[in-house]
């Protein structure tokens, strides 16, 4: 099993910056890929950001240019988050894919952007 710890969310003013950072630990053989979805108010869960055990990675249109998605070799994965909007307000949560079929999901850290 999987335990997933996030950190590095905060309240932020537009234009600046965070980094969210996803430490997995556990008991695994192999995570396939990790992911940054996030929640706001009132609305559904969304992909923000994922990165696969090769290195590939996606982003989604509304964080293209300003988001980067990065991992290391020690199970962590970091959301850089630059440029940040008010319609980026919401719960980041940390989301894995391991054992191929297994998924795990950390305890969502809040992120308040406001203009």
């Amino acid at each position: 099993q999987v335990q997933l710890v996030e950190s590095g969310g905060g309240s932020v003013q537009t234009g600046e910056s965070l980094r969210l950072s996803c430490a997995a630990s556990g008991s695994f053989s192999t995570i396939n890929s990790m992911n940054w979805y996030r929640q706001a108010p009132g609305k559904q869960r969304e992909l923000v950001a994922g990165i696969s055990s090769g290195g590939s990675t996606n982003l989604a249109d509304s964080v293209k240019g300003r988001f980067t998605i990065s991992r290391d070799n020690q199970n962590t994965v970091y959301l850089q988050m630059n440029s940040l909007k008010p319609e980026d307000t919401g719960v980041y949560y940390c989301n894995a894919r391991y054992n191929t079929v297994r998924y795990a999901w950390g305890q969502g850290t809040q992120v308040t952007v406001s203009s």
